[in-house]
């Protein structure tokens, strides 16, 4: 029981959802004697469910974070796991196989709603007892409960999107894990060339081409129509480990994670693309514009965000339904940028 309550205190402590993930197998693992407990991310891509595991522990070993080794891979697809796919479809709380060796599995979505972006999986290499299961179920109602208040607190009521007072917190995150690769190429040092130098972190801020039409001409509530679409077509047109949020008004920002600066086009294309293409109920066509920039650990965030409005303005004022990188529009001279207060010059 003691044990029990330490881990209740520990989860009920964290304002993250990572170390949240991280309180919660490391509960599990020691009160279900499990060999090993994962978080997974259940994802929709394209119509698809995907399954990437995001943090682990097995017996003998600490709690942590699961790598992805490849960052534009949204994961398994759900039909590798049949059981966890029939108790998803089914709105299920619990599946529980055994293999060929007798160790069991057991896979516990956690249901938010009508929606599961999160399962637990424990391994057992012995059936669970129904006191085991009780222990588990209440962890997981707790850990629901936690889950579904940083979401209440981190993401904008209309589109379910990420919003503006957690981008400072995710942004500092991928600073952080771009100061490596920075630093193989340090100002005044030869360039030290491998296998991913051309991968970089990417900020893009979407802007919806003439919003006030939209609102002015059908009315808020179809302006709010459009903007939960578009929430939509970019949760889709963007990968799983990309990080989505809306800054208000019809203004969203895009992290993307690791890739290089042809595929970021890709992306941003294709999502800009997507927009133009849907038809949107009684509005019709809508367009959008982008600027984007590289993210550099060297670099103040304000800069960074002020370069990828820069590229949106340019974008905006030069036809709209744009996608402009920062870095090609100063290097072939169509934007000059004056830092200290962060506005634009055309040519």
């Amino acid at each position: 029981m003691d044990s029990l309550l330490k881990h209740m205190v520990d989860m009920t402590g964290h304002r993250d959802h990572t170390m949240l993930d991280i309180s919660v197998i490391s509960a599990v693992q020691e009160l279900a004697h499990a060999s090993q407990t994962r978080v997974l991310s259940l994802a929709m891509v394209r119509g698809k469910m995907f399954v990437r595991p995001r943090a682990i522990i097995t017996a003998g070993q600490p709690a942590r974070m699961e790598e992805n080794p490849d960052p534009a891979s949204p994961g398994e697809p759900i039909s590798n796991f049949p059981a966890l796919a029939a108790c998803i479809a089914r709105h299920e709380t619990s599946a529980d196989v055994a293999n060929a060796a007798g160790e069991h599995t057991l896979w516990l979505p956690i249901w938010l709603g009508d929606k599961a972006d999160t399962c637990l999986e424990i391994v057992n290499p012995t059936p669970y007892t129904s006191d085991t299961i009780h222990v588990i179920g209440g962890i997981v109602s707790v850990y629901r409960n936690f889950q579904n208040l940083l979401d209440y607190s981190e993401r904008d009521s209309l589109t379910g999107l990420l919003n503006r007072k957690t981008f400072d917190d995710q942004l500092a995150k991928m600073l952080a894990a771009s100061t490596e690769q920075d630093a193989l190429n340090l100002p005044g040092e030869p360039e030290r060339r491998h296998h991913s130098d051309q991968e970089k972190q990417w900020l893009a801020v979407v802007d919806v081409d003439h919003f006030k039409l939209v609102n002015d001409k059908f009315g808020h509530l179809y302006g709010d129509e459009v903007l939960i679409l578009i929430a939509n077509l970019l949760t889709s047109s963007f990968r799983a480990q990309d990080r989505v949020f809306r800054f208000g008004g019809e203004e969203f920002v895009v992290l993307l994670r690791s890739t290089t600066l042809n595929n970021a086009k890709k992306i941003i294309d294709r999502f800009r693309m997507n927009v133009e293409q849907h038809d949107f109920p009684q509005v019709g066509r809508v367009t959008v514009s982008v600027g984007f920039v590289s993210i550099s650990a060297f670099e103040a965030p304000v800069i960074i965000l002020g370069r990828a409005d820069q590229a949106l303005y340019y974008a905006k004022s030069h036809g709209r339904n744009l996608a402009c990188h920062y870095d090609e529009l100063v290097s072939g001279g169509q934007l000059r940028t004056v830092e200290s207060n962060d506005t634009a010059e055309f040519f």
